[in-house]
């Protein structure tokens, strides 16, 4: 190989106080998981004899526990971007210690080459295979790593025999140029090629490998119940209705669903839709359920930036690369979100709301307008170039106390212009065309849980009358009451009118 072999606790010792570090990977697939917890271990040495140690790190999205949980709970991390799930790590931003960027995921790859996020000193990545002349062959995502590795003043690989060297030409990588000299991006199908299957960097810049044996850190989401699979059947009976009136083509469009248990339940309805003919994904992430729907021909092709699967599947995937070398490929993260390219195949986008207003704008982020839960992540890239746009959700939580449809939403992510349509368990609301008083109807009526329905209506009846109607001191009614009572349903819109 012609590279040092080092430990993950030498390699650690690499990283100094306030430097700044790129990783690969998007989600916990593909993510460094070695040379993080010994920086951690190094930061919590420092700090016990007195002295200060934190890093900036930078990353396509979310990472494992080895990465964003050991080091938030060591205060290692100064500064963070772009996009995390770890509740430790959440913690610590919420209680105001960790500088947390929330930046689309398609534009992070490019504000680090920018220069607006500063210098990278070090890139972690982790590779399947690197070769003696600098070409490093990724594992199970992308994210930024072809950026970070070209920028950073030093790599350090880890060289993970835990994924198979099957996935060896799986990737396809292409940095576009930096304005003005910008081209367009050639991807005008799903599985349109335009790059190399590695990245290639000055080798000289490999100051060390470090071999590790780890699988990735896979989430595990709960299983489908009632309410997920009410909303995956309201999405494919919708989008079939769609298709059989004309406004989707009677092949279908390409799909981009992000993660979890609706997201799952929702492929999984459309799967099972014999209505829907076979169809393509370009998305940021590719699920279990994904790859049963390739197995099943139910999918013909997916393009993603990572495969957020759990290990046996990702292990089928290595065992079986012959079927699937052809159904698959992996992407920088600024290509997989590129909403250029959103636009131009005419996506589906089928993203997960927090809370939506009654006149469609959406909340993705923010608990009560404040806390962070994970971020925007990918949904603002695909939604706003969407052919059609759609945003899920359950129309209450915790028993009932919260309802996810509120008269004005807590914090905008994504607003009433680029939101198509709403689906919780109580059904659909096509917002396309359609006025604010419309809209407003519509997402009362069909998506707002009962309990909840004439209270929506009342504060439209108390609103100040406008193109958006609105009554500003009772906005937040709904929020007020279940920060001082935990429930929502007590809210009483005389407490907010009265003089």
């Amino acid at each position: 190989m012609g590279y040092n072999i080092i430990s993950a606790a030498e390699a650690a010792s690499l990283i100094k106080n306030g430097e700044t570090i790129g990783l690969s990977g998007f989600t916990p697939a593909g993510t460094p998981k070695a040379v993080t917890p010994e920086i951690a271990k190094l930061a919590e040495a420092e700090h016990a004899a007195g002295r200060p140690f934190k890093i900036n790190i930078l990353t396509g999205a979310s990472t494992g526990d080895s990465c964003d949980g050991i080091l938030a709970r060591a205060h290692a991390i100064g500064y963070r971007a772009p996009y995390t799930t770890n509740k430790d790590f959440r913690k610590a931003v919420n209680n105001g210690e960790i500088a947390y960027n929330d930046i689309h995921l398609s534009q992070m790859a490019q504000v680090v080459r920018y220069n607006f996020l500063g210098r990278v000193d070090t890139a972690i990545i982790e590779a399947c295979e690197v070769t003696p002349d600098g070409k490093i062959y990724l594992t199970a995502a992308v994210g930024i790593a072809p950026t970070v590795a070209r920028l950073a003043d030093k790599i350090i690989v880890e060289l993970n025999a835990a994924h198979s060297k099957n996935m060896m030409g799986m990737h396809d990588i292409y940095e576009p140029q930096d304005p003005p000299r910008r081209r367009a991006i050639d991807v005008y199908t799903p599985s349109d090629r335009i790059g190399v299957p590695y990245i290639q960097v000055d080798p000289a810049k490999i100051v060390g490998v470090v071999e590790v044996n780890l699988p990735d850190e896979a989430r595990a989401f709960t299983a489908p119940d009632p309410v997920t699979d009410r909303i995956g059947q309201n999405v494919a009976d919708f989008l079939a209705a769609d298709m059989r009136a004309g406004r989707i083509p009677a092949t279908f469009l390409p799909l981009q669903s992000g993660v979890g248990n609706i997201a799952n339940a929702v492929l999984g309805a459309l799967g099972r839709n014999p209505e829907i003919p076979a169809f393509e994904m370009y998305t940021e992430v590719l699920q279990d359920s994904v790859v049963g729907l390739i197995k099943q021909g139910r999918v013909k092709f997916g393009s993603t930036c990572s495969l957020s699967v759990t290990n046996e599947c990702l292990n089928d995937i290595y065992d079986n690369i012959d079927f699937f070398r052809d159904k698959l490929v992996l992407r920088p993260s600024e290509i997989s979100n590129n909403p250029e390219i959103v636009r131009r195949l005419g996506l589906i986008t089928i993203n997960t709301a927090l809370e939506a207003d009654i006149y469609g704008n959406v909340n993705s982020t923010h608990v009560c307008g404040t806390k962070m839960m994970n971020g925007i992540g990918g949904s603002g890239d695909f939604t706003r170039g969407a052919y059609l746009s759609i945003f899920t959700c359950p129309s209450v939580a915790k028993d009932g106390k919260i309802s996810a449809i509120v008269p004005m939403v807590s914090h905008m992510d994504h607003s009433e212009h680029s939101v198509s349509i709403v689906v919780t368990e109580q059904g659909v609301a096509d917002l396309r065309g359609k006025s604010p008083a419309e809209r407003a109807r519509l997402i009362i009526d069909n998506c707002a849980h009962p309990a909840y329905r004439d209270l929506l209506r009342d504060y439209l009846r108390i609103s100040e009358k406008g193109h958006t109607s609105h009554c500003l001191r009772a906005a937040f009614g709904m929020h007020d009451t279940l920060l001082r009572t935990g429930d929502m349903r007590a809210t009483r819109w005389e407490d907010y009118i009265k003089d």
